[in-house]
């Protein structure tokens, strides 16, 4: 029997937190274990975590990548899947990983993002799957013909075995940012990266705060130049925090 374990990397999510344990909390099956690693949260994300009564592990201002590390330490589940504090999955999310993951041939997967808040963003996230495609093909060819590979975003609740996350060594500490990229990268060794047509809703609270062809434009060029090899540590200072 497969067990999956859900970890959740927060920071100043008390706002969006608790509806997203609520859905969780509903999956059907349920999950194997729920981890909230907090990244030095100064609202109350600690509070309803811990009165959701699930795992939470406690670190300091680290980055997002070592927390989700911390939070697979810290779980047993021999699937694991990243699940955003501003992201709504669907009830069945369970059964549909599990699903999946007995292909051997696929390594890892993700859903398809639709971000939505007091209006729901087509475009951008029609651009956002689309980038899930024409990324590797453009900057990775070989890999996108040849195995498989597909480049996966946070807000597209990526999952993945235990085993094999171990076995590439996890989210890489040093890059604050297109850490999932970097990560599908290692886990295409072991197989296909798959987007599913399963919808998870996202918050747009960066796109409402950008507006919407500021966000497009900052989402193509962090993408373009991290394909050319700029570093992360470049790329994130195009990349403020919003909550």
């Amino acid at each position: 029997m497969t067990h999956v374990s859900i970890v959740i990397p927060t920071l100043n999510e008390a706002t969006v937190l608790s509806d997203t344990l609520d859905r969780l909390n509903q999956l059907d099956p349920p999950a194997w274990e729920i981890c909230v690693v907090d990244g030095g949260s100064q609202d109350e994300t600690l509070v309803i975590a811990k009165a959701a009564g699930v795992i939470v592990v406690e670190t300091d201002r680290l980055g997002r990548s070592i927390q989700m590390n911390q939070g697979v330490a810290a779980t047993t589940g021999d699937l694991i899947c990243f699940v955003h504090a501003d992201t709504l999955v669907p009830t069945d999310m369970i059964a549909v990983i599990t699903s999946t993951l007995t292909d051997p041939t696929i390594a890892a997967g993700g859903f398809t993002a639709l971000m939505t808040g007091k209006t729901t963003r087509w475009g951008i996230s029609l651009h956002n799957w689309l980038k899930t495609y024409y990324a590797p093909l453009i900057f990775r060819p070989h890999l996108f013909f040849w195995r498989g590979m597909r480049l996966l975003f946070g807000d597209q609740v990526i999952f993945c075995r235990r085993q094999q996350f171990l076995d590439c060594q996890g989210y890489d500490p040093t890059l604050p940012i297109m850490e999932e990229a970097d990560l599908c990268l290692k886990l295409n060794r072991y197989g296909k990266i798959r987007q599913l047509n399963r919808i998870v809703q996202t918050s747009d609270r960066r796109v409402a705060q950008w507006g919407a062809w500021k966000a497009t434009g900052i989402y193509l060029a962090i993408g373009v130049l991290w394909g050319l090899g700029v570093s992360a540590t470049t790329l994130k200072r195009f990349y403020e925090e919003v909550r």
